[in-house]
């Protein structure tokens, strides 16, 4: 079966292990309210949360990834069914007075341990942020909006992919081979950013984008919904419920996107960038030399490759697979003493037979968890880097450890008969990304699953991730083992050096963009009814925040897939990456593989899980309380160039 769960063989096999996790959280239910205060309430909600989200998880992965539809089908029906029992659970009185009476207990709460009471005070959130404070009516209403939310989610997250269509003749003839023919239209999928042709890239953008009524009007109700149910629950906006037990819930960094547009260094950098960018563009089509919203992606690449000649054709040789993999282990087994093993799969376990399975372990500690690795290219697989939590780790009743179980879904390049898996240097950066969640998720050993590894809040759950970024481009990380895949030869170092200053190279443009999404969701999930239909929101936000003109009859919104997984909280890529940085100068700049610093990292960061407060656990790291100036500085220091390399390479 799927995983080693013995009933996921064939599809049927989910009806199955669901009504297995329904039956038992019965059980667990009544035991919980029939059970006197204590830690023992506190372990009985988290099995009632470990049973359902073992299913769960595991379906939430297997609806998007796996290659069969009927498993896909399956597992879909799966997470609705027990998201629908989740939301129940969320207004069940008599369950929630179980915790409220531990809770109001002072003298047993005094004796719980600091995790546990953590653990205790996040199920009664989750109880107040769907409204178990309400009469059963409101109650009632609050389950069907969530419910409601979770169809609206999957609907616009499958229309944010879906491909447009129009007549192949009102394209001129000469670009029209750039997209899928289907009889007499064409089928566009996508930006088409890279492609050198100013034309392509315009159609691309104003046919991908033009506005789809269906998914407009689940946008709308989506946004809408959420607000309903925000309010019903007791709070202004969806986005003061989202930032409850995130980073951001402190007002002095809660608007750190706000800060970056305020400060002068940054904006100055943003101008010269769209300068330069409108420079090129006049060199290579003097026509039509007014920078468009098109252009960024692809005009900021070609002064990359200009200033640096960083040709990913140059770079792939030296990232095999492979040496990749052999580089992460050389450096988790420096840093904090684990070493990675490929382990047999036996028969049904994976869904397709490229995926490989690691074993992830420790020096002394032994056996961790187990890492699938879903890398390679398939039909009808998403095009995406993700990390999936199949199985949250936890102290089992028995005293032994349930060892977490995650995949890393990549969609890389097969080999080919006369060379390995080669990766562009983007590639091996996005594996480096992925695998500190697999990291997190393997050492965020906490009692509970309810917090284990990632599930944390999204505002720092993304920091040891952006932390393995730069890792991977230290070149004293990059030299163990960055070699030809032919010859053995390392790659050069002012190689290393010119990818990584090619990378500063109209970052802060690029970080302006990154606050403009921030901002357009903000303001979606802020003050309802809306003022302005999404569209004109977006117009307004692109051209007061972005500052490249927003292009008529094109709806961007109704494909920023972000809106489904980070609703309220884009922000915290901009919040992660700038604790990242901090952590990166202060604890590990000076020298990537301290043993010392790793423990450190791994004993205030990673092992907590969700099972702290995350403005604590990065006190811990940094041994300070950051301001806003911190984190403001930290992103806007980033763009700074290293004028060594410059020189040297100009």
């Amino acid at each position: 079966g799927l995983f080693g769960v013995p009933e996921l063989s064939c599809p049927e096999g989910f009806q199955e292990a669901q009504d297995k996790a329904l039956q038992e959280s019965e059980q667990l239910v009544q035991k919980a309210c029939s059970t006197p205060p204590g830690p023992e309430t506190v372990m009985i909600f988290d099995q009632l949360s470990d049973g359902l989200c073992r299913v769960a998880d595991l379906a939430d992965f297997v609806k998007i990834a796996h290659p069969d539809f009927a498993f896909r089908e399956a597992a879909e029906e799966a997470c609705r069914n027990i998201g629908t029992v989740v939301e129940k659970l969320n207004t069940d009185v008599e369950l929630c007075q179980s915790l409220r009476r531990l809770l109001a207990d002072e003298i047993v709460m005094s004796s719980l341990d600091p995790e546990t009471r953590r653990v205790a005070e996040l199920f009664m959130f989750d109880f107040e942020i769907s409204g178990i404070h309400l009469d059963e009516e409101k109650r009632k209403k609050a389950v069907n909006l969530n419910v409601r939310i979770l169809d609206l989610c999957n609907e616009f997250l499958t229309g944010t992919h879906l491909p447009n269509k129009i007549d192949k003749h009102v394209l001129p003839e000469h670009i029209r081979y750039n997209f899928t023919a289907e009889g007499n239209y064409l089928q566009v999928a996508g930006l088409h950013a890279d492609c050198p042709d100013d034309l392509v890239r315009e159609a691309a953008y104003k046919i991908f984008l033009y506005p789809n009524a269906e998914q407009l009007s689940r946008l709308e109700e989506l946004l809408a919904s959420r607000n309903s149910l925000a309010q019903l629950v007791g709070y202004d906006t969806f986005a003061h419920r989202a930032l409850q037990g995130t980073m951001a819930r402190n007002p002095g960094i809660r608007h750190v996107w706000k800060d970056v547009l305020r400060n002068q260094m940054h904006y100055v950098r943003t101008q010269k960038d769209f300068e330069m960018m409108t420079k090129m563009k006049m060199k290579l089509s003097p026509q039509n030399s007014k920078l468009m919203p098109w252009d960024h992606p692809y005009y900021s690449g070609v002064l990359r490759a200009e200033r640096y000649n960083i040709d990913p054709g140059l770079y792939c040789p030296f990232f095999s697979l492979g040496a990749c993999m052999e580089g992460l282990n050389s450096l988790f087994s420096q840093l904090l003493g684990i070493s990675l093993y490929a382990e047999q799969t036996r028969r049904g376990e994976v869904w397709s037979e490229d995926v490989r399975k690691l074993a992830v372990v420790h020096e002394t500690e032994g056996l961790l968890g187990y890492i699938y690795c879903d890398f390679f290219q398939r039909p009808d697989k998403p095009h995406q880097d993700c990390h999936f939590t199949v199985r949250g780790g936890r102290r089992k009743e028995n005293g032994e450890y349930q060892l977490p179980v995650v995949v890393l879904m990549l969609s890389l390049p097969h080999s080919t008969r006369g060379a390995p898996t080669l990766l562009s240097p983007g590639m091996m950066e996005n594996l480096f990304h992925e695998m500190g969640h697999a990291m997190h998720s393997m050492l965020g050993r906490t009692r509970y699953q309810h917090v284990t590894g990632t599930r944390c809040p999204t505002d720092f759950a993304e920091v040891p991730s952006i932390l393995m970024e730069y890792f991977a481009n230290d070149y004293r990380v990059v030299n163990q083992f960055a070699r030809h895949y032919k010859t053995g030869q390392p790659l050069p170092k002012n190689m290393v050096s010119r990818l990584c200053e090619s990378k500063k190279v109209c970052a802060a443009a690029d970080m302006q963009l990154q606050v403009f999404y921030a901002a357009l969701d903000q303001i979606y999930h802020g003050k309802h009814p809306l003022k302005k239909s999404t569209t004109e929101i977006l117009k307004e936000t692109q051209e007061k925040v972005y500052g490249l003109p927003y292009v008529p009859n094109t709806a961007w919104q109704l494909r920023f897939s972000h809106l489904v997984g980070y609703g309220a909280k884009y922000y915290s890529y901009l919040m992660s990456r700038a604790v990242a940085s901090m952590v990166w100068k202060q604890c590990f700049a000076q020298d990537p593989f301290d043993r010392a610093m790793g423990e450190r990292y791994r004993r205030e960061m990673l092992a907590h899980g969700g099972g702290k407060e995350p403005i604590l656990m990065v006190q811990g790291m940094l041994q300070k309380s950051p301001s806003v100036e911190d984190f403001v500085d930290a992103l806007v220091s980033d763009l700074d160039q290293d004028f060594e390399t410059f020189i040297t390479d100009s």
